[in-house]
């Protein structure tokens, strides 16, 4: 596994502790009778306030992030100079970093009921779902074709023939 893989999926492995976590104190609310604590002003009793980040932890941070860093591994290299390449390998390291800043955006910003916080966090993994485009799109290819297409566009099949 390459090791920009390696550092994704270890990073969504993190999230996902930490969405558990969330969870299981939302979970824990519900039955321990001293857990739950109403807030002052009407709002969310204190683990209930925790939804936001879990979902987000747990729907972007792990699987989104997973499928990212899982993808990056097993798509097809490309052959660049004889040499079996992961292609725009730069966009990849930065739809990881971006995805992470947004992640912790959207978190803070939810829990500081921040929502330019929440908006920026939600661009960044946007760009970084764009990014991964950038750097996947290549490595998106039929079966067999190790090589660019032509200028006519046909597979490497049609245009050894």
């Amino acid at each position: 596994m390459p090791r920009l893989s390696v550092w994704i999926v270890r990073t969504a492995l993190a999230h996902l502790g930490v969405g558990v976590t969330l969870g299981a104190a939302i979970l824990a609310a519900k039955g321990l009778p001293g857990w739950r604590v109403e807030p002052p002003a009407g709002g969310a009793a204190w683990p209930w306030w925790l939804l936001g980040a879990h979902v987000e932890v747990v729907l972007v941070g792990w699987l989104v992030q997973f499928a990212l860093g899982v993808a990056y591994w097993i798509l097809p290299r490309r052959r660049i100079g004889g040499r079996p390449a992961r292609g725009r390998e730069a966009w990849a390291a930065a739809a990881f970093g971006l995805i992470n800043v947004g992640v912790l955006a959207v978190v803070a910003g939810g829990l500081a009921a921040d929502p330019h916080a929440v908006a920026m966090g939600r661009v960044l993994e946007a760009l970084a779902v764009a990014a991964f485009a950038v750097h996947a799109w290549p490595r998106v290819r039929p079966a067999g074709s190790n090589r660019a297409a032509p200028a006519g566009g046909r597979g490497d099949a049609a245009a050894a023939a």
